[in-house]
């Protein structure tokens, strides 16, 4: 604080003050004092926050939308475990990289939690590094970034046991409808499997990389992935979703295009949520607002002073069968069997 002052000209009250949001700074003042602090990476010392009693009860919760399941539910976890322990949730929504960067990059200057936790986006190197400076205890869920403890799946191995029901089924035409955020950006569960995706194609002597799209995140890209994958040259027999949101997108345009499920088309995805056994969707199930528990849990017990042994938890996922995969068609058009449909100019 005192580098923050000797730099702006002014007191050390007068940055404790601007710093905090207090009044009887004029804006000009305060700007020229955050950016200063900002320049210096300033950090308010939680050891001496703690000893004036300054711990805030609070912690941070990082998603990059609040209007998904899968966010939602992890969210639940994380809160139920933080309010049994006592402490407040505060929740923060960056839903594009602007947020994003205005988020970390005044992070360290405002200090108001004892502890964050990130879900579900992919961290830079330059916001890794503004977390490590609040000195605060950190937990990352669905993604990795770094040495901070990290909760989620194994996200190729959740691939490898939905494309291993297909071709287990005997299909040899699997295609893959993928998922980027709003601006492009992929997140680190879609690379993932697709490594799954194609690891498991080639155990079965398969290749499908012209059978990949990628939509958009959602039930409307879901959509979009279907009507391009009815639109190549050599439609595939199976489909494996990225998310079960996805793939309800992805069963909309199949009952548009009037394609029988699962008996021209079998359609698999991750995660098993609530509408998948409404449409007797074939999932592989992840334990989500586990996920959030163990995060919230393992931040308190840091919070109490006790390190984990474990930096990463890998929890297990699960496929359940229901009504969406089959046997793929047969080649033929003899009596019983169902025509593969040939729609390379399929229009929905």
């Amino acid at each position: 604080m005192a580098d923050v002052a000797r730099r702006t000209n002014v007191s050390i009250a007068t940055v404790s003050r601007a710093l905090r949001g207090e009044p009887g700074v004029s804006e000009p003042t305060r700007l020229r004092i955050q950016a200063a602090a900002n320049d210096l990476a300033y950090v308010i010392s939680p050891e001496a926050s703690g000893l004036s009693g300054g711990a805030t009860g609070r912690v941070a919760v990082v998603v990059p939308g609040i209007n998904a399941w899968f966010y939602s539910t992890v969210v639940a976890g994380i809160e139920k475990e933080l309010r049994a322990a006592g402490l407040d949730t505060l929740l923060y929504c960056l839903e594009v990289s602007t947020q994003r960067e205005a988020f970390f990059t005044h992070l360290p200057l405002r200090r108001k939690v004892d502890a964050i936790i990130v879900v579900a986006f992919p961290l830079t190197p330059q916001e890794r590094i503004r977390l490590e400076e609040m000195g605060v205890s950190v937990a990352i869920v669905g993604a990795h970034a770094g040495d901070f403890l990290s909760i989620n799946i194994d996200d190729q191995r959740a691939a490898e046991q939905a494309v291993g029901h297909l071709t287990r089924l005997g299909h040899t035409k699997i295609g893959m409808i993928r998922a980027v955020d709003p601006e492009g950006m992929s997140y680190e569960s879609d690379r993932s499997r697709l490594a799954g995706y194609r690891a498991e194609l080639k155990k079965a002597g398969l290749t499908g990389d012209d059978l990949v799209v990628t939509p958009p995140w959602g039930i409307e890209g879901g959509e979009h992935g279907m009507e391009l994958l009815l639109s190549k040259p050599d439609v595939p027999t199976a489909v494996f979703c990225h998310s079960d949101e996805v793939a309800v997108g992805a069963l909309r345009t199949l009952r548009r295009a009037g394609i029988p499920v699962p008996q021209a088309m079998s359609v698999i995805s991750i995660d098993d949520h609530p509408v998948a056994e409404l449409a007797d969707l074939t999932t592989v199930r992840q334990p989500v607002e586990e996920q959030g528990a163990v995060a919230g849990h393992a931040i308190v017990e840091m919070l109490n002073g006790h390190e984990p042994t474990e930096r990463a938890t890998v929890l297990p996922t699960q496929l359940v069968i229901r009504g969406s995969t089959a046997r793929p068609p047969s080649e033929t058009t003899g009596a019983g069997a169902v025509p593969l449909v040939h729609t390379s100019d399929w229009r929905p």
